[in-house]
């Protein structure tokens, strides 16, 4: 009896194995576990860099005009330009169509910054001015101003874009005095009066302190006659 030739054997058994391996590799493909779904991360996503955290403290930070003023009485002539230098609590520097306008709030007196050993300044004196910074340093303001003063500086009250004046937010806040020296000659809006009272009672700037000292007083007093009272 003829024996039936086993040369095509090796290459059947190959092919089956083959066959095998290849149908094992599709049923793991299709049972392989979705990296994306089960939360893995994902390469292309995980070189982005995740958002930075908001400072919380400047989310709760208040706006420097935390209260509804309204308006200062009408001036004689406006002014228009960008607040270039605010040199103290109430005096600035305004750009106008190229030209320089040196602004004294009208109406406010704020703490004296010093010069000089012999004119030191009063508690407050920069807190007031960061403060006026804050409201318009840099910024395009309009000024309603009602005249000039003996030291050629224009007196005006600067008006925010809504319509708030920023005198009376420096008063209400405890940024500066209602300009009461003198049986109030200096003081063209009276109703900066009330917007000090209400200030003083709820301890607003410089309200929180135990009896703070007029700066036209201080200038007599302290700068004029040497009698500094200091904190």
């Amino acid at each position: 009896m003829r024996r039936r030739s086993s040369r095509g054997r090796p290459g059947r058994n190959l092919r089956i194995g083959l066959g095998l391996v290849i149908a094992a590799l599709a049923v793991w493909w299709t049972q392989a576990p979705d990296f994306h779904s089960t939360g893995e991360p994902d390469i292309a996503r995980s070189t982005q860099q995740p958002a930075a955290p908001q400072d919380s403290a400047a989310q709760t930070s208040p706006s420097p005009a935390v209260l509804r003023v309204g308006a200062s009485p009408a001036g004689k002539y406006t002014l228009n330009g960008v607040v270039s230098k605010v040199a103290d609590g109430d005096t600035v520097t305004m750009t106008v169509s190229g030209k320089s306008h040196r602004i004294r709030l009208d109406s406010i007196d704020a703490p004296e910054i010093g010069h000089s050993e012999t004119e030191p300044g009063q508690p407050y004196a920069e807190a007031s001015q960061r403060y006026l910074e804050g409201l318009v340093g840099g910024k395009r303001i309009t000024a309603q101003c009602y005249e000039k003063d003996q030291y050629n500086r224009e007196l005006c009250a600067l008006v925010l874009p809504d319509g708030d004046s920023v005198n009376r937010l420096m008063v209400a806040n405890g940024f500066a005095w209602a300009y009461t020296a003198r049986r109030g000659e200096y003081l063209r809006d009276t109703a900066l009066r009330s917007l000090q009272e209400q200030a003083r009672e709820a301890g607003r700037g410089l309200w929180a302190q135990g009896g703070p000292t007029e700066p036209w007083k201080w200038r007599y007093d302290c700068w004029r006659n040497q009698r500094c009272e200091h904190p």
